[in-house]
């Protein structure tokens, strides 16, 4: 695991923002993917059988079949930025471009890879945990949503969060540039510049883990850094 050491630490500060303006700027580069690794040094995979996850030509690509979540072994805290370039290759299914992130167990809030955990890549068998989801071009590439799950099993779904436009759907083969961001109270989702999700959590996720998640396509990752933010005031 490549993580540069923590050299100092950036309050996480409450300042009044608009909605669309992103919360944090990067600060520090705390992990960038080397997809030419081992898989197994950085990420953990949970995938439904029929499917693969491999890293070629230096990417990282899902071939699913029936459900895989992809984790990134390390932890983060807030205020956190994640970026990513990711395509949904449109020789298959065009749909699901999803991810997790500030991702915890409550049964386990410090070990999400606890001996036992019931996690099979089954897209249900996440409903406990607490974290912020987008499914981006779900359901065969009809809807895009976000959701925050709370552990208790439920997923609520804020109407002004489930999205249908055209606008909003996957293009296969096209490379997007993908930011999460966890900070100041916020959780964003900005995709090729543009926020698509900006929501202030009453009570934010400060910690967790990141994966990419996806069903039934070939979900292609170009590169993935992680990195300490700065608020912005």
């Amino acid at each position: 695991m490549r993580i540069t050491p923590i050299a100092f630490f950036v309050p996480l500060l409450a300042v009044c923002l608009s909605a669309g303006t992103p919360a944090a700027e990067p600060a520090e580069l705390l992990y960038r993917a080397d997809f030419s690794q081992a898989l197994a040094e950085d990420w953990v995979v949970e995938q439904q059988p029929g499917g693969t996850v491999t890293l070629d030509h230096g990417t990282l690509l899902i071939a699913d079949q029936a459900g895989c979540t992809v984790w990134l072994k390390q932890a983060f805290d807030a205020p956190v930025i994640i970026k990513f370039k990711v395509e949904i290759e449109g020789r298959g299914r065009v749909s699901d471009l999803n991810c997790f992130w500030m991702a915890s167990d409550p049964t386990h809030p410090d070990d999400l890879f606890y001996a036992g955990h019931p996690r099979t890549g089954k897209f249900g068998s996440y409903d406990n945990l607490r974290l912020y989801y987008v499914g981006y071009g779900g359901n065969a590439n009809t809807t895009t949503r976000f959701r925050r799950y709370d552990g208790t099993g439920a997923r609520p779904l804020d109407p002004s969060h489930d999205l249908s436009a055209p606008s909003f759907m996957l293009k296969g083969d096209h490379v997007y540039d993908i930011e999460l961001i966890a900070a100041a109270g916020r959780a964003q989702f900005i995709r090729d510049g543009e926020m698509i999700f900006d929501f202030a959590d009453p009570a934010p996720l400060t910690r967790g883990w990141f994966g990419f998640r996806t069903v039934l396509s070939r979900y292609r990752v170009h590169s993935l850094e992680v990195w300490r933010a700065r608020v912005v005031d």
